[in-house]
């Protein structure tokens, strides 16, 4: 069985990657012959149908450029390519920057008349309904092309992140307390945390993990200030009210949607905290340590391989329809997932694809059941974009960050309950289970938001111009985990410098938040279908159908479930004091 990637099905081979990006290389350039052009009818038919034929070239270059790479942050041949697909879309942005405010001088009536006479261009009616809506940001056309020579410096920060945690990135090794050596990375910190024999072995694995970005704090408290800063110069380039606000307005998501969020989750920890209470008196704990999260209330050395992760994965939804389940063995056939960790391999795991490209998987696979819930996570993914594909057209293919962990988290809840079912379950195995259930709502929901509140709340303190240093993400970060956790994770001396942990944090500003909203929206439209709710699984592949094609917040409400209104947030808090009360009756507490 194959293990790894086969990216033929994007190129074939090197030639035809240089082909489509010298074929990219001579488009760019013309859409400079448009400018001032674009209220005539034959010229905007022109620009668009160019538009649409880049959008299709950098899709495909950039998805297997960023594999290629991926599979390799070592590899300078590699990285350089993908850094020329990101240059050419630089260039492109900075050669139309005139198009939106050119578009916008002609009007809504106008553009939706051209669309009424030309109907093969209907696939940009959602792209022109944002621009209209977002009009208020949009500058003049000249202070549009100065921002766009920004474009690459505001990517700075991210790269200086990328470059420093994975390509420079350098494994410690420690010495345990029976004098036995490990090496400690990214990659494999969390199974030897779950292995370790003792308290004192788990605080020197954890150590030998985080000194490397002790030793780095400095610089990796310069790079995440360098990215606030130039999301700041954004905020107050285009007139957004704070650096929040600019995350969420072009997708219409309310600031009150992540003040909730916030709100709910914060002023309701108390089923967290009571949860680490629980554990600390099950595993004999004096100081329930952030790291001591990986031990297991209950031991099994059961590990799995990668073919009884996939099986498991198919098995938990043979009762949904032939359709669904199509899609989920076609999303992991050979090589279309790279299975197993390697030196200089992306950490984590996600799916790609989209945009006329075909979804492929990440994964670092270990073994561990664990595993199989990322496979069931990830395949979600890729079974939703196989919908979007297959039913929206290339513009409106790309469905936001805010819906896509819907699908992943879907299928995650549905992998837990096949697994309860199961015949024959010790009372080990209902512990261990019970246990997964809510460690999933500790790390997706409060976890996240947790680091979504430490986002705003750092956020406010740039927009007042205060200092951003080491000790203050550090000291805020500290300060939250009390509040979430009921932990003092100062006691931990290096678990402070945890943001700098955080990839999302540099990669993708204002991201994490999703995960909670998402997991709260999955949460309901499964309990739904579950509950052979009528047409609940339908309203379900609808929302993953509807791709792009719509604000997130109306696609998700169309599925059943308003994330304007707390009761989302409020269900997977009593989901958790639920499964909570359940362990402790369990145990016997």
């Amino acid at each position: 069985m194959r293990y790894t990637w086969d990216l033929t099905d994007i190129y074939k081979n090197e030639e035809e990657f240089n082909s489509d990006f010298e074929a990219l290389k001579k488009l760019i350039p013309n859409f400079a012959n448009y400018q001032g052009k674009l209220n005539d009818e034959n010229v905007l038919m022109a620009y668009l149908t160019s538009e649409r034929e880049v959008e299709r070239l950098l899709n495909k270059l950039y998805t297997y450029a960023a594999s290629k790479a991926d599979l390799d942050r070592r590899d300078i041949q590699a990285n350089s390519i993908e850094a020329k697909v990101e240059a050419s879309l630089r260039e492109l942005i900075s050669i139309t920057s005139y198009a939106d405010p050119e578009l916008l001088s002609l009007g809504k009536a106008k553009i939706d008349e051209f669309l009424n006479k030309h109907p093969e261009f209907n696939d940009y009616s959602f792209i022109f309904t944002k621009l209209f809506n977002g009009e208020k940001h949009v500058l003049t056309p000249d202070k549009e092309k100065i921002l766009s020579y920004y474009n690459g410096v505001s990517g700075v920060a991210s790269n200086l992140y990328s470059t420093l945690s994975v390509s420079d990135y350098i494994s410690n090794t420690v010495k345990l307390s029976n004098g036995d050596n490990l090496e400690v990375n990214v990659s494999n910190w969390t199974s030897l945390i779950e292995e370790a024999s003792s308290a004192e072995d788990r605080k020197i694995i954890f150590g030998g993990l985080y000194k490397y970005f002790d030793l780095h704090k400095n610089t990796y408290a310069e790079i995440y200030s360098l990215g606030l800063q130039a999301q700041l110069a954004n905020t107050k380039s285009r007139g957004y009210s704070s650096i929040v606000e600019s995350h969420l307005e072009s997708n219409q998501i309310p600031v009150s949607v992540y003040e909730n969020l916030v709100e709910v989750a914060s002023k309701n920890s108390a089923p967290l905290k009571e949860y680490y209470k629980i554990r600390a008196k099950a595993l004999g704990l004096k100081h329930h340590r952030s790291y001591d999260r990986f031990l297991q209330l209950a031991k099994s050395n059961k590990n799995i391989t990668y073919e009884e992760g996939l099986d498991l994965f198919y098995k938990s939804i043979e009762r949904f329809p032939l359709d669904f389940q199509n899609k989920a063995r076609e999303v992991s056939k050979e090589g279309r997932i790279d299975v197993y960790p390697s030196e200089g391999k992306r950490t984590g795991a996600y799916s790609n694809g989209g945009g006329g490209v075909k979804p492929h998987i990440l994964l670092n696979f270990l073994g561990k059941l664990d595993d199989a819930f990322t496979i069931a996570h990830e395949s979600g993914h890729s079974i939703h974009t196989l919908y979007s594909m297959e039913t929206q057209p290339l513009l409106k293919q790309n469905y936001t960050i805010f819906v896509a962990e819907i699908a992943s988290t879907f299928n995650e809840h549905n992998l837990l309950d096949y697994l309860l079912k199961q015949d024959n379950l010790s009372k080990e195995d209902k512990i261990s289970l019970l246990q997964k259930s809510i460690d999933e709502i500790a790390s997706t929901f409060y976890r996240q938001t947790l680091f979504a509140q430490y986002e705003l709340e750092i956020s406010k303190l740039v927009e007042e111009n205060q200092p951003i240093n080491y000790e203050v993400l550090s000291n805020k970060m500290a300060e939250l985990y009390m509040t979430y956790y009921g932990i003092d994770i100062k006691e931990e001396i290096y678990k402070p410098l945890v943001w700098a942990y955080i990839p999302h944090l540099f990669y993708s500003p204002f991201y994490v938040y999703q995960y909670a909203t998402s997991f709260a929206a999955s949460l309901e439209i499964y309990s739904q279908v579950n509950s052979n709710v009528e047409g609940a699984f339908d309203r379900y592949i609808s929302l993953l159908k509807s791709g792009g094609s719509d604000y997130p917040i109306n696609e998700v409400k169309q599925a059943g479930v308003d994330l304007t209104t707390k009761e989302p947030f409020l269900a997977v808090v009593r989901r958790m004091e639920k499964l909570v009360k359940e362990l402790k009756e369990l145990l016997g507490y």
